[in-house]
């Protein structure tokens, strides 16, 4: 069994005061002379300069990140908004050209070939890789661009649909959608679209924007399209754009079948002759939606007993993070949508955000957000700051891997077999769903941003054929194509974090190989999967993803191979 503690104390401060807390940039710029200035010409001075600046990386970070989930969680408070947009437009511009110098300062360390090659070499690769990529015309475009990231949330926070007298954010109407009563269904499932509709063209004009700065920010890097530049900024030293089209057409080859299978599955089910957008969630009428659990503490306390099951300090982890006030779960109106784990790299402890409205969507939410949050804690003793800043490729595998091992016992939240069976095929079925949507997504991405200046019609016909591409052709969309036409603008990534979505593709099979592995030796592989998140960045993704004991791969070879197994799953679920 691997050591690990759940109960992390803050490290005590060496470099700043412990009373410090950033406010200004005047306040904060002494620390980036004080290293800028240091002589680091010896290997103990370099190895404590190492540690000074990873400690205000950490204080940094840490600040940085409470003030945006302080604005996710309450959209409506300006004083939030206001705190965020300061430190976007007036701290964070200074900060890194001061960054800059400060990476360039230690890449020509005389002793730097004398630190740990192994542990340092993602570390020392990517800061030649963001010295490579700055140009300080970028500064202020970045800042920008952050701000308008951020509307998409705040934009979002306030759609809501009023059902029966009562107002509901779109999470929780969504939750109406499983529903028995066809009618109620396709009633709500309309006014959502309705809803959504009304700010298509805000979200279209805000996103116009992001890909005009996007694209400036790459020519001034010297790049053709954003693409390209986000590619290496990303630090994707493992995989190509081709690896991705490869990626692409082999999920519509051995993905989709098994998509339309289960969509065909359901509509079955529900003996249908025509299957509507509203039926994709839905249950015969004789069965009752499952309701796995009503308010945000009863997720926490039966996400506590699951991890409990699997390892006792899973669930050390989850009680130390509620003792701290590290959850926000329940949807309710002026919230940002989504859900998220933000690490936070001074105290460790992290901070888990969602929008809980009672499915068996907010439990795999929960199941995934909790391996998040277990990796930072698995990855905080590392000594440098850096080393905790994993590519998202290990993340999601991370969080992906633990909605598989947690499984088995969900019926902690059920009351009776048949709901347990029941959540864990619609565990499979969002497994295999997901995968033709993230190839839709980065399909879209990558012509998003290699064909510069295209108008809305453009986008709007170029999303259609992707979309149609990656569909199963089961569901009837008429009198849904306008809604169809803005899908595209449900996904939060495009405009908050862009290209970030491969990896959950790449994670999902890499997930889907530690399930297999589980099934095989549970407690061999719950080591593999600690001992590699305890690794961080240091050492390549191939090298984590061989010490959790699967290989990083998503060639068409091993996306048949992992859709064989999946399939036989699927069979002995009695889906076929």
């Amino acid at each position: 069994m691997i050591a690990a503690n759940a109960h992390i104390s803050k490290a005590p401060r060496q470099f700043l005061p412990e009373t410090f807390q950033l406010t200004t940039w005047e306040q904060l710029q002494p620390y980036f002379e004080n290293l800028q200035q240091r002589n680091i010409d010896t290997l103990p001075a370099l190895q404590q300069w190492l540690q000074d600046a990873s400690e205000l990386e950490a204080v940094i970070s840490e600040d940085a990140c409470w003030r945006q989930i302080n604005m996710t969680c309450d959209t409506t408070n300006k004083a939030y908004e206001e705190a965020f947009t300061y430190f976007c437009t007036d701290i964070e511009p200074q900060m890194k050209p001061c960054f800059f110098e400060l990476n360039k300062k230690l890449l020509a360390a005389p002793h730097l070939h004398e630190l740990d090659a192994q542990r340092y070499f993602p570390y020392l690769r990517q800061l030649q890789n963001a010295v490579a990529l700055y140009r300080e015309a970028n500064v202020p475009i970045q800042a920008e661009i952050n701000l308008l990231a951020q509307q998409y949330g705040v934009i979002s926070g306030k759609m809501t649909v009023t059902i029966d007298n009562k107002e509901y954010t779109l999470q929780q109407a969504a939750r109406f959608l499983q529903n028995p009563d066809r009618s109620l269904r396709e009633k709500v499932y309309r006014q959502i679209a309705a809803r959504r509709l009304q700010d298509q063209e805000e979200l279209n004009n805000l996103f116009d924007k992001l890909l005009h700065l996007r694209h400036q920010i790459a020519t001034n890097a010297g790049f053709d399209n954003y693409r390209d530049y986000k590619f290496k900024e990303l630090g994707r030293f493992d995989y190509t754009a081709e690896d991705c089209f490869a990626f692409h057409d082999a999920v519509k080859q051995h993905i989709l079948p098994l998509h339309k299978m289960l969509v065909e599955h359901r509509k079955n089910r529900l003996k249908l002759s025509v299957m509507k957008p509203w039926d994709s969630d839905a249950e015969p009428s004789e069965v009752q939606p499952l309701r796995p659990f009503e308010t945000g503490q009863e997720l926490t306390e039966k996400t506590i007993a699951v991890f409990q099951q699997l390892r006792p300090f899973f669930a050390e982890c989850i009680k130390t993070m509620v003792s701290m006030q590290r959850l926000d779960l329940e949807s309710r109106i002026g919230k940002a949508p989504g859900g998220y784990n933000c690490p936070l790299a001074e105290t460790g402890v992290p901070f888990i955000f969602m929008n809980a409205a009672g499915t068996i969507n907010d439990v795999i939410t929960m199941m995934h957000e909790g391996g998040h949050a277990i990796h930072s804690f698995l990855a905080h003793p590392l000594p440098l700051t850096a080393f905790k800043e994993y590519p998202m490729e290990i993340a999601e595998l991370a969080s992906m891997s633990m909605e598989l091992f947690s499984m088995e016992h969900w019926n902690l939240f059920f009351s009776d077999n048949d709901s347990f069976q029941r959540a864990q095929a619609e565990e499979l079925e969002r497994v295999i769903s997901v995968l033709p949507w993230i190839a839709t997504i980065d399909k879209f991405q990558h012509w998003l941003y290699t064909h510069h200046g295209h108008s809305h019609a453009q986008r709007t016909e170029a999303w259609m054929q992707i979309l149609n591409e990656f569909s199963t052709g089961v569901v009837d969309w008429s009198d849904f194509n306008d809604y169809r036409q803005m899908f595209w603008q449900k996904q939060l990534h495009l405009y908050e974090v862009p290209f970030y979505y491969i990896e959950y593709g790449i994670a999902q099979l890499g997930a889907l190989a530690m399930w297999r592995q589980y099934r095989e030796d549970k407690e061999s592989t719950l080591d593999n999967y600690m001992k590699a998140l305890q690794l961080g960045y240091t050492r390549p993704l191939q090298e984590l993803y061989a010490t959790a004991g699967i290989r990083f791969d998503f060639s068409p070879a091993y996306i048949h191979e992992i859709a064989g197994f999946v399939k036989e799953r699927l069979t002995a679920a009695g889906i076929q």
